[in-house]
């Protein structure tokens, strides 16, 4: 053969030897998160917990990904991203396991509660570890390959969960097994599922040089740095718009996202469609995932043609509007799954095109800076924030006004989305 075609041959084989592990680590670094923000939602609600205390718990577990930028320098001294990496998919598989024996106990909520808070924290890490670990493993040419399939495999993740494993418990309970013990036996499966997963990591994942702690820096030199890294983000040009865009573009979404799942759960006296958790984990899990999935992959394409300043404003409209979708359903409560199931593949997709933006923003903002990929982290944390101080109020609003009412103060405050869009500053 000649030299040629023996150096195409072992680059071909170099590009997909990532398959190997690139696939399954963001397939598991996606499922916690959507354990933690969406499932666990569907799940307290089955168990009996009213809006307001799902709203808020749930809300609240968001905080160790809006602080994780305070304790990522701290995991680049203390072993490698590979082990910890592995470490974390041990420690959610017993963080699983353990919300699988709290359900059937009668302080069910507040030991679940505890596990759910470690899952999150263990979660937060693993982000940390796995993107780190990604960009060490992966020359430059390999990482710009695999964005797209680690960026399927993480949103395959919420699929997987909102959709699969809801079904699933649903189908368990409407053979009569009871609640608790039909939700235990999907998190002793998302267990497992992370007991395969973080040995198979053990094996597969490559040792990549690079991958080693970094001796040099002591905790005293981290924080220092990190320190002027905060100081040189707040300082940014258009800081406060930057940061007035970061909390409100999302303020809809953020306010919606907790109360979907209570709304088609919840019986038609007090407002909600009373869909069973099987015909949700079809509707909302399948349906809506897909709708999500595909928004996002076209309104990459479109910015990556049109540029973010000439697509922001269509992006935005299509993350509100068709949260009015939700006000119709409160106000017709209609019966027809086709009906519902449409409209919720409709509004997830306006929300994964719309989403694009604000992604692409936090990219934007980011740049420009030799602390660039820092910045990204604080903007993610404050993407965190954006979600989790809105969502705290959910329940406890819609208790107040009903689920009419509330889907209206929903559409009310795509307001402040649109204020921001025209508040912040675009050059491309």
């Amino acid at each position: 053969m000649p030299a040629n075609g023996l150096k195409n041959s072992s680059a071909k084989k170099n590009m997909s030897l990532p398959l190997r592990w690139v696939p399954s680590l963001y397939l598991i670094e996606g499922l916690p998160n959507a354990v933690v923000v969406t499932l666990a939602v569907i799940m307290f609600k089955d168990m009996g917990i009213d809006n307001a205390k799902v709203a808020m718990y749930t809300s609240l577990l968001y905080l160790p990904w809006a602080i994780k930028p305070f304790w990522a320098p701290f995991v680049d001294i203390m072993l490698t991203k590979r082990i910890w990496t592995v470490m974390m998919q041990f420690a959610l598989c017993a963080g699983m396991a353990g919300v699988a024996i709290a359900l059937p106990t009668p302080a069910f909520f507040s030991f679940s509660l505890a596990a759910f808070w470690g899952i999150a924290f263990c979660s937060a890490t693993h982000d940390i570890a796995a993107d780190g670990y990604y960009l060490l493993a992966l020359d430059r040419d390999q990482q710009a390959f695999y964005v797209g399939i680690r960026s399927t495999f993480y949103r395959l993740a919420n699929l997987m969960t909102s959709g699969g494993i809801v079904f699933a418990a649903g189908v368990l309970i409407n053979r009569g097994i009871a609640v608790s013990t039909a939700w235990s036996i999907m998190f002793v499966v998302l267990s497992a599922m992370l007991l395969a997963a973080a040995i198979y990591h053990s094996f597969a994942l490559p040792r990549p040089s690079a991958d080693k702690p970094d001796k040099e820096n002591s905790a005293g030199k981290i924080l220092r740095g990190f320190a002027q890294t905060f100081t040189t983000f707040v300082a940014k040009k258009h800081f406060i718009s930057a940061l007035a865009f970061m909390l409100l573009y999302r303020l809809p979404e953020a306010l919606l996202g907790k109360m979907v799942q209570p709304f088609l759960k919840d019986p038609l006296s007090v407002g909600g469609l009373g869909l069973s958790t099987e015909q949700i984990g079809i509707a909302y899990g399948t349906f809506g995932v897909t709708g999500i999935v595909l928004g996002g992959i076209i309104g990459g394409m479109c910015v990556s043609r049109y540029g973010l300043k000439r697509m922001l404003w269509p992006m935005a409209l299509s993350l509100t509007l068709p949260s009015a979708f939700y006000w119709y359903l409160a106000v017709a409560q209609p019966s027809q799954m086709w009906l519902i199931s449409s409209g919720i593949f409709v509004e997830q997709f306006g929300y994964g095109f719309g989403f694009t933006a604000y992604m692409m923003y936090l990219m934007y903002f980011s740049e420009g800076s030799e602390y660039s990929t820092s910045h990204y982290a604080f903007c993610t944390g404050i993407m965190a924030l954006g979600l989790m101080l809105p969502g705290l109020m959910a329940g406890h609003l819609e208790l107040a006004v009903g689920y009419v009412n509330f889907f209206m103060t929903v559409m009310i405050c795509c307001i402040p989305t649109f204020a921001v869009c025209a508040l912040v500053k675009i050059k491309n």
